[in-house]
């Protein structure tokens, strides 16, 4: 693969014989342009990450097979169709360098792929099924006729144990070594006889993806071990030309390359948050409320000991300024802010000298003037807090005990609480964040939470009074200037006025009922305010 500033252009590859689903063999012989490397591999990375967080949520199979047509619709489909497959090609080649660095790249590389191409492999006809086992060369056959109805009364019994259909007398069995297909060895899904197992067509995906899988594994060591080698002794560079896909991209395009590969595996591919589209600006006098109400765990936990010590270090200084930024705080008032908490520590004078800067530098309006951009929650999880810092993830970095009690102050339930906790000892983080997010709001959230940003952004969406119109204002009016209401009546009105100005649904009790039937009946002093006492009963009631 070579990658130039030029246009790319088209050649017959080894992987064009299975034209809709690629084996990944061999590197592509293509020139690529640079922007392509990059987009191409994000938005594969985009449906990998699509396909974890569905796993991560336990979805079915048959959700899935819907869920990574949709996704690789909407990511890999390429303008000329004669270029989708090279797109999933290079995709692939560019994101097996970036992962091969380390073992939980590659650990979570390597499940991702494989998931993908189970449910590709089974959205594909039956012919087009047989060719690639064709091309993968399985260690496979399918039984004679005669030997079907040798084992026809053994297949059956498996059939029956799963709920599936019996085989019939035009149904393909294959017969393959045991240890080929381990999966459906360890769930009794085959017939096992003398060493062998019967697989039928429906369950041949499972000797795919082993295949597959295994092929895999082992590139990824060999590229990992190729690059780390190249950079040890740039020496060897021939003896592994011959046998490295990555020696064949050009010398003088590495150094432009390296950062490219190094920061895709950390890129953030939702919305950019760097500044505030949707509510405006937000003053200081609402952070206190905003942070209890709408801020995710990360920041909450930041806010809550800027106010506690009214001190953090840089690195927490960073995540929570950017995050305040993001979310609609002018430069002015983030600098009076941090000021109004560092002033208590340290003085107002020494927060001016050395404090002030970085906030206006992160406005863009030092240095190099760069605009930037609140962190990622995949940067945010990858950071390591030292001593005294409180930057982070906590879903990452706490306790388990210290997680359930900060989950407990945001309102999370107990039985929610054990299924964050679940996906904490998993490793899930964001998910995680997801799964308290919606015990928190009591709404789900089904593209899940990868930044922090979004968080606030969805918060607030649930939370923000519901638009009014102007008559309903003289309702409330009306309502209450009522003569000779009950003070149980005027506690119900109060408490569903409160509701509507939080934008909380809050539905009617019998008793509430009974109170405006008594209003309505016996104490309405006009006909006017009957009138608009009953509108506004019907428009609380739908």
């Amino acid at each position: 693969m070579e990658i130039v500033p030029s246009q790319r252009t088209r050649t017959n590859t080894p992987n064009d014989s299975v034209s809709t689903l690629p084996l990944y063999r061999y590197a592509p012989q293509l020139e690529v342009r640079l922007e392509d490397f990059e987009v191409f591999a994000m938005d594969r990375l985009r449906v990998l990450k699509g396909i974890s967080d569905a796993l991560a949520r336990g979805k079915r199979p048959e959700e899935m097979e819907n869920l990574v047509r949709d996704l690789w619709k909407a990511n890999m489909r390429h303008p000329e169709a004669s270029e989708e497959v090279n797109k999933d090609i290079i995709s692939h080649f560019v994101l097996r360098l970036v992962y091969c660095r380390t073992e939980d790249l590659r650990k979570w590389f390597l499940s991702m792929e494989t998931a993908l191409y189970r449910y590709r492999f089974l959205l594909r006809s039956s012919e087009a099924k047989r060719a690639l086992m064709a091309e993968f060369d399985l260690p496979c056959k399918a039984i004679s006729r005669t030997e079907f109805e040798n084992v026809k009364e053994k297949l059956e019994q498996v059939a029956r144990s799963f709920d599936q259909p019996l085989p019939t007398a035009d149904a393909i069995f294959y017969k393959v070594p045991f240890e080929e297909v381990p999966e459906l060895v360890a769930g009794r899904r085959v017939y096992i006889h003398k060493g062998h197992a019967y697989v039928a067509m429906h369950q041949v995906v499972s000797l795919v993806v082993t295949q597959f899988r295994s092929n895999l594994s082992k590139a990824l060591i060999l590229t990992n071990s190729a690059v780390r080698k190249r950079r040890q002794s740039q020496s060897m560079l021939h003896a592994f030309d011959c046998r490295k896909w990555t020696s064949t991209i050009r010398e003088q395009e590495r150094d432009r390359l390296t950062p490219i590969v190094e920061a895709l595996s950390m890129s953030y591919l939702g919305p950019d948050y760097s500044q505030p589209k949707e509510f405006g600006e937000i003053s200081i006098k609402d952070l206190d409320q905003l942070a209890r109400s709408s801020f995710p765990l990360c920041m909450r936990h930041l806010f809550d000991k800027l106010r506690e010590d009214h001190h953090l270090k840089h690195g927490g200084r960073m995540q929570l300024g950017l995050f305040l930024k993001g979310v609609g705080l002018r430069m002015e008032d983030a600098l009076a802010f941090w000021k109004a908490e560092f002033s208590q520590k340290v003085g107002a004078e020494r927060f001016d000298k050395e404090y002030a800067y970085s906030i206006r530098h992160n406005y863009g309006k030092e240095g190099k003037r760069t605009d930037y951009t609140p962190y990622s929650c995949q940067k945010i999880i990858s950071l390591t807090p030292g001593v005294g810092d409180h930057h982070g993830c906590p879903y990452r970095h706490f306790s388990e005990e210290n997680l359930s009690a900060a989950l407990g102050r945001m309102g999370v339930g107990s039985r929610a609480m054990e299924d964050v906790l679940d996906k904490v000892r998993n490793r899930h983080y964001q998910l995680a964040c997801t799964l308290t997010f919606e015990a928190v709001h009591g709404s789900s959230c089904d593209a899940g939470i990868n930044h922090p940003n979004q968080y606030f952004s969805d918060s607030h969406k649930i939370l923000q009074p519901k638009h009014r119109d102007p008559c309903s204002i003289h309702y409330w009016d009306i309502f209450q200037g009522t003569e000779c209401m009950p003070p149980c009546l005027h506690r119900t009105i109060m408490r569903h006025k409160e509701a509507e100005v939080l934008g909380i649904s809050r539905g009617f009790n019998a008793v509430d009922l009974l109170q405006f039937v008594f209003i309505f009946v016996v104490q309405t002093p006009s006909i006017v305010s009957y009138f608009f006492q009953i509108v506004y009963l019907y428009k609380l009631m739908c």
